[in-house]
């Protein structure tokens, strides 16, 4: 299976599968994610299909000191056939070709299976806190 960069055409089914995976949250727009993530030469959304049908995405970015992945997703009817790995070493490939020295990712604390596949590819949990604010959500 090859891997392609998402264009704007693939927005709608790339997003479904986002949904059909439970990747999506109220508070994050994901057509805004997504909008992003092609416009900005430091991020790319890698695609899988099968049968002219996207099956896995992986949204990557470099932001000049870390790599990050969001929105790893495998259609419910194509997990267990090892994607989401593929998908991941397509997005390590991507970071290497733009020399990032670390990947890192977020997962809920409460994911064990996401944080248990993440941990069988040699991904460890760091010894950090994620410290946030909403900007988008403040008013002048």
């Amino acid at each position: 299976m090859d891997i392609s960069t998402a264009m704007e055409r693939d927005r709608s089914e790339v997003i479904a599968l986002w949904e059909s995976c439970n990747l999506t949250r109220p508070w994050n727009d994901p057509v805004a994610d997504y909008c992003l993530a092609l416009a900005n030469h430091t991020s790319a959304i890698l695609l899988a299909r099968a049968a002219d049908r996207i099956v896995a995405s992986v949204l990557t970015g470099f932001d000049g000191h870390r790599g990050w992945v969001y929105y790893l997703a495998v259609a419910p009817a194509s997990q267990k056939q090892g994607l989401g790995r593929k998908m991941m070493e397509a997005a390590e490939l991507w970071l290497r070709e733009r020399d990032a020295p670390k990947i890192q990712l977020m997962v809920r604390g409460d994911n064990d299976q996401a944080i248990g596949f993440y941990k069988a590819l040699g991904y460890e949990l760091q010894p950090v806190v994620t410290i946030g604010k909403r900007l988008d959500m403040e008013t002048s």
